[in-house]
């Protein structure tokens, strides 16, 4: 079996698939917790592209006491 034939093998996702999964999401995690959840993924979202869109080089930040007797 090709790698191709492989990701199609289930056909593409409909309504009745997103509404099951959804159902699924409510149970196990309870609709009062939905909107949290909602909040924490959208936050780890911009924080994702915030950390891809500094300027720092990759370089890794040092803790505060080293930066301070590095600046006297």
């Amino acid at each position: 079996m090709s790698t191709l034939s492989t990701l199609f093998l289930f056909g593409p996702i409909g309504v009745t698939e997103l509404l099951v999964i959804l159902l699924i999401v409510v149970l196990i995690f309870g609709a009062s917790k939905l909107p949290l959840l909602g909040k924490g993924m959208g936050e780890g979202i911009r924080n994702f592209r915030k950390g891809l869109k500094s300027d720092d080089g990759g370089q890794v930040l040092e803790s505060p006491q080293k930066a301070k007797e590095e600046v006297q």
